[in-house]
């Protein structure tokens, strides 16, 4: 598709188009960027070859405003947020403003040579399931379910996609949606849909079945020379029992496939709610582990069954990543080095474009922007070069200054230890990194490790630079703040009263920094925390 005009011209003054991440037949799905509220989003572009007359602009357009309103009405998180719906005067533009969700196809899970555990396959499908019986409710049909619609999180969360074309269970929904041609994905189609016919949540049911089908036994239900060919099997053609392709899928598990295929709408499973409670037996309970026979998935890709075997689980600590995460890096093309004046450019810009970004407190952006020449100036200069420690310091300050310390943490710590090795671990970088990094742990409510780490940061610089240097006095005001934050009035004091008492000396009493102490000085004096007199 080429690119959109409105690329370079931000849409509803806000939303910026970055680049095309996918499309298919209703058009394509742009990463962009909310200018107000400083995120990344999804924006979806609807294709302008839909909208060929004024009277199917008319059409269209209640279409997608009833469509983009619709699919807001669904309220689970495996349903990607609608922020925004964008129409442009003359038809020519149409735009749904989504949640940007970080996740892989179900397409990469699907592997002739390498089937899915049974436990994955029906994790998977339970997910989904119970996206359904959520939207069933409002009640929208998806009508397009496959696995280019499916994507998995980092942490095994299924998010169904593109409830876009999904259309309210009304009588007046046929009108609206007559295009000449079935909506849906012909090797996921119900009969009823590949007729025309009226379709139902048990069309759904039928693409569900068809995506278990194919998580089970590596392959798609029918394969024909045509896509008419496979038309006419959804309609006509008995599907192959699963264990006649795999022979260790459960008897059970085989009988419901075989239900949610059956040709008729009516004689398939009476609602999605029964599809789950039929997965259950092969879902894994709560405090299972991995590593059960048979029950290792791929490698590379996140774990549907990871939120069944430890549910409501809080995040990964700041640090650790995934094993996907890093099959992910790993599996990145690494590019040929660029000649070092180019990056040497590209870093220049960088700058640049960042500190245009941070005068607009557009914080995501302008780290991400730092973020892109990273990896290639690593590979001119090398990881640990000047230039690319500056840069990697960069966008931590710019984290630090957007709120952002889960990201910051990990990579502080990590640039602590790499200035460590390259200019000592008592250097003015390592020691500002270290610093950096305590008061992340502060602000994430780890106020011990926090301490300690401030603590050990000014031993070194009272070594160095003396008890009243800028640094020093930074850190001995960080230290008491966070004692008086514990509770610690007796701590806190004894470190800001000779604080207070040196920056008389150094800056005098009306300096703002004196000014404060003093006026915490006070309150501790007030002794709130003991009884009243």
């Amino acid at each position: 598709m080429p690119q959109p005009e409105s690329q370079n011209q931000p849409i509803a003054g806000r939303y910026e188009l970055l680049e095309e991440i996918d499309h298919g037949g209703m058009g394509s799905v742009w990463r962009g960027y909310d200018a107000v509220l400083d995120r990344p989003v999804a924006v979806k572009l609807i294709r302008q070859q839909s909208v060929t007359s004024p009277e199917l602009a008319e059409e269209f357009v209640k279409r997608f405003k009833r469509e983009a309103r619709i699919t807001a009405r669904i309220q689970h998180p495996g349903v990607p947020q609608v922020y925004d719906a964008v129409l442009d005067e003359s038809y020519e533009q149409l735009f749904l403003v989504m949640e940007l969700v970080d996740g892989i196809s179900l397409r990469s899970y699907v592997q002739p040579t390498q089937l899915l555990p049974v436990s994955w396959a029906a994790a998977v499908t339970a997910q989904v399931a119970t996206v359904l019986s959520h939207a069933h409710a409002v009640p929208v049909i998806h009508r397009d379910l496959k696995p280019g619609n499916i994507l998995i999180s980092h942490d095994g969360t299924v998010k169904v996609l593109d409830f876009g074309i999904a259309a309210i269970l009304r009588s007046d929904v046929t009108k609206l949606t007559a295009t000449g041609t079935p909506l849906g994905t012909h090797q996921y189609m119900a009969p009823e849909q590949v007729r025309g016919g009226r379709t139902s949540p048990q069309t759904d049911l039928y693409a569900l079945g068809c995506i278990l089908h194919e998580l089970l036994s590596g392959r798609l239900l029918f394969t024909a020379d045509s896509e008419y060919m496979v038309m006419y099997q959804h309609v006509n053609a008995a599907p192959t029992p699963l264990r006649q392709l795999r022979p260790d899928v459960p008897t059970a598990l085989e009988d419901l496939v075989l239900h949610l295929l059956r040709k008729a709408p009516e004689a398939r499973p009476a609602d999605v709610q029964e599809v789950y409670e039929r997965l259950e037996p092969f879902l894994p309970s709560p405090g299972a582990q991995v590593s059960a026979p048979g029950q290792a998935g791929p490698a590379g890709v996140p774990d549907p069954t990871s939120i069944f075997r430890k549910p409501y689980a809080p995040r990964a600590r700041a640090g650790q990543q995934s094993a996907a995460g890093q099959a992910a890096e790993s599996a990145t093309a690494q590019p040929a080095p660029p000649v070092p004046d180019a990056v040497r450019a590209a870093i220049k810009v960088a700058y640049s474009r960042s500190d245009a970004l941070l005068e607009d407190d557009r914080f995501a952006q302008a780290a991400e922007v730092i973020g892109e020449v990273i990896e290639p100036a690593a590979l001119a200069l090398g990881s640990e070069s000047r230039q690319v420690l500056e840069l990697r310091m960069n966008r931590a300050a710019i984290w630090l200054l957007g709120g952002d310390y889960r990201a910051a943490l990990p990579e502080l710590d990590a640039l602590s230890d790499a200035y460590a090795r390259t200019s000592g671990p008592s250097s003015e970088r390592a020691r500002a990194c270290r610093a950096q990094a305590a008061r992340c742990r502060a602000e994430l409510g780890q106020v011990t490790d926090a301490l300690a780490a401030l603590r050990d940061v000014l031993d070194v610089v009272r070594s160095v630079d003396g008890d009243v240097s800028e640094e020093a006095v930074e850190l001995r005001r960080d230290i008491g703040m966070l004692f008086l934050a514990q509770g610690r009035t007796t701590e806190a004091h004894n470190i800001l009263e000779p604080l207070h008492a040196d920056l008389c000396l150094v800056l005098g009493p009306d300096d703002e920094m004196t000014s404060e102490i003093a006026e915490v000085l006070a309150v501790i004096r007030l002794d709130l925390d003991g009884p009243p007199s």
